[in-house]
């Protein structure tokens, strides 16, 4: 088929670059130990899974049961007939989890961060964003015609200067990650709460990899740094430690009422599944009775990251269970993932445009499933895979 010819050029260049990336495709679902098809074993070391929710036998039994009562789908936007009592319920228990007035759910935690911020920005208005916040919070604001400024990475002199120099709109709005997807750090966000305070702004924190990982139970960095009550807007995943899939914004009655009705991507989108519904309750249930699965979260993070550092590798700035090995250049940051693989780890390649050209990384990310001999095994193999490259 004719027409394709710039699309061809531009694979060309990715596969030139060594940025091009196939699927990988896998027989089973998300676990500790996974299976290529094909038939090899390798050990898992990418997955978002932080807590292995995706496999605990109170949610699998969860989601049967509502698929039993529900049906497999809702049948519409929430905005028709889509709202059932269990969506309903799953929103109340959120915002009690989260000690919130309210929360309104939406199908990801990418259409969450478009929607809320496509609604509430408009001209009159300035966004302030950390340099290195997510993909779906840089996109949502491009949804927007909105004012832009960009600090650099947790920079609060920065933020204070753009803050200062920004009194003449409407609103300000601060945006942050709670915990940064390709570094592994925290926001510094007693720090900028105090600033929004002191200059009138809104403060707005992305939780997706602080969801059941950061806080109390896992309440996010909200609860983690004690600041209740000083957050306007918590962003939640249900895709990453919860084990499902959706999002979720926690804040006012207010906000809540204005999404409903304005939010495009939760207006024209399907509303979760019931049984997924189902599933995310259990969650939160889990969550609060088994905190020993957070608890082995961290001891499993906290030990391998510092098993690396003495070994000599570079984990940039991780502090949670994402904890990068810099590589470098792009081309030989996906050699090292790719011989990971043939040594039984996946641990994922992140190379440009996601990390500056030469960030290149390989992200592992610890959970709590991962038994000391699991970790045992990849020391082994990320020292000789390593030394292979210089890295150590």
């Amino acid at each position: 088929m004719a027409g394709f010819d710039v699309i061809e050029q531009q694979l060309k260049e990715l596969k030139e670059s060594g940025r091009y990336r196939p699927l990988t495709v896998w027989e089973g679902g998300s676990d500790s130990w996974m299976t290529l098809q094909g038939g090899k074993r390798v050990l898992q070391m990418s997955s978002n899974n932080y807590l292995g929710l995706t496999q605990h036998p109170a949610l699998k039994q969860a989601a049967a049961d509502a698929i039993a009562k529900y049906g497999v789908g809702a049948g519409s936007v929430r905005t028709i007939t889509g709202t059932l009592d269990i969506h309903d319920e799953l929103e109340r228990r959120l915002a009690e989890f989260k000690g919130t007035e309210a929360t309104l759910v939406f199908q990801s935690g990418f259409t969450t961060n478009q929607g809320v911020l496509a609604s509430i920005l408009g001209p009159d208005d300035v966004v302030i964003s950390d340099e290195l916040n997510h993909a779906s919070i840089i996109d949502g604001i491009r949804l927007t015609k909105t004012n832009k400024r960009i600090y650099a990475h947790k920079d609060m002199d920065q933020l204070e200067a753009a803050l200062k120099e920004s009194g003449g709109f409407r609103q300000r709005v601060v945006v942050t990650d709670g915990v940064f997807s390709m570094d592994g750090d925290i926001a510094p966000l007693p720090h900028i709460v105090e600033l929004a305070e002191r200059y009138d702004a809104i403060v707005y924190v992305d939780d997706a990899h602080a969801s059941g990982v950061l806080g109390k139970h896992g309440k996010g960095s909200t609860d983690h740094f004690g600041l209740h009550g000083r957050v306007h807007i918590q962003v939640g995943t249900l895709s990453k430690a919860i084990g499902a899939v959706g999002g979720y914004v926690a804040s006012s009655h207010s906000l809540k009422d204005y999404l409903t009705n304005v939010a495009r991507s939760f207006l024209f989108s399907t509303s979760l599944p019931p049984s997924v519904a189902a599933t995310c309750l259990a969650a939160i249930q889990v969550l609060k009775t088994e905190p020993e699965l957070t608890e082995r979260l961290w001891r499993n993070a906290n030990s391998f990251r510092s098993m690396l550092l003495a070994e000599g590798f570079n984990t940039g700035v991780s502090e949670t269970p994402i904890i990068p090995i810099i590589v470098g250049d792009p081309a030989r940051t996906n050699q090292f993932s790719r011989r990971l693989m043939e040594e039984g780890i996946c641990a994922q390649g992140i190379v440009y445009p996601t990390v500056a050209m030469d960030k290149g990384r390989v992200r592992l990310i610890v959970t709590a499933q991962h038994t000391d001999q699991d970790l045992a095994f990849a020391r082994e193999v990320l020292t000789k895979v390593g030394k292979e490259f210089g890295l150590i």
